[in-house]
């Protein structure tokens, strides 16, 4: 099992489908923080069992509170089973409170051929060519696990340009290759856009919603991250990911409060 599939393991509480126990694992966390993205694929591990599809097409995660890393519950509803989708309701709950409501869309993608892409994946440097998250000023435990190089010319360190746009490549050290609950942690992995307008720290997601688009070939990932605004201390984020055929794979766009250092 790779380091990904056990941090989000999901386990039935005695055969019933509407209460999973979790253990969140720290590890996965950015400032002692579980990443929001991790947190989005536990849930939406427990709403693709609870519907008994495989893939989740798209989830829209609020964030009420952050929880710690250890014990926690998920609470799934399935709201409505279909020929072709199941509705399902996905709450993360630590010490008696709600921590992320979702609505998650669960289906089954084929792999079909890609009949239209308005978008392709970016030119980038070759991941070798590029900065290592890791290099950045403040400890991420996220990047323990995943493997962010980012394009020199839209690293937001050691100067930001002015522009919030960030591109870049991520994989899992382990070697492990992504698949698409992984594709939920891939868009919200890279470092906040707003850091290129001199925002810095963290960053709180306050809603995400990830589409998965496609099921991703195996090896590295590329991504690119933009914000169009930032007013009244609130920044809008559109993050794509393309896999290492070229094909988009995932989609997201996150609403979240500036950098407060």
């Amino acid at each position: 099992m790779s380091a990904f599939a056990a941090a989000t393991t999901v386990r039935r509480r005695n055969d019933d489908t509407t209460s999973y126990d979790v253990d969140l694992d720290a590890g996965w966390s950015i400032g002692g923080k579980p990443n929001g993205g991790y947190l989005m694929a536990v849930l939406a591990r427990a709403a693709t069992d609870a519907a008994g599809r495989p893939h989740p097409l798209a989830v829209s995660g609020h964030f009420l509170r952050p929880p710690n890393g250890g014990q926690a519950e998920v609470r799934v509803e399935v709201v409505k089973t279909g020929r072709t989708v199941s509705t399902v309701r996905a709450t993360l709950w630590q010490d008696d409170r709600p921590c992320l409501d979702s609505l998650v869309t669960a289906g089954e993608l084929a792999g079909d051929p890609v009949d239209y892409a308005g978008v392709a994946a970016p030119e980038l440097p070759s991941p070798e060519e590029c900065r290592s998250r890791a290099e950045a000023p403040f400890r991420v435990e996220l990047l323990d696990h995943v493997d962010v190089r980012l394009d020199p010319a839209t690293a937001p360190f050691p100067q930001p340009n002015g522009r919030p746009l960030i591109r870049g490549w991520m994989r899992f050290h382990d070697g492990a290759d992504a698949d698409a609950m992984a594709l939920a942690l891939a868009v919200d992995a890279m470092p906040p856009t707003v850091f290129h307008l001199q925002r810095l720290g963290w960053a709180p997601t306050v809603e995400l919603t990830f589409l998965l688009r496609g099921l991703p070939a195996p090896g590295w990932l590329s991504f690119e991250a933009v914000a169009t605004l930032l007013a009244d201390g609130w920044f809008d984020e559109s993050a794509t990911v393309w896999d290492s055929t070229g094909r988009m794979v995932a989609q997201s766009r996150q609403l979240a409060l500036v950098g407060r250092g």
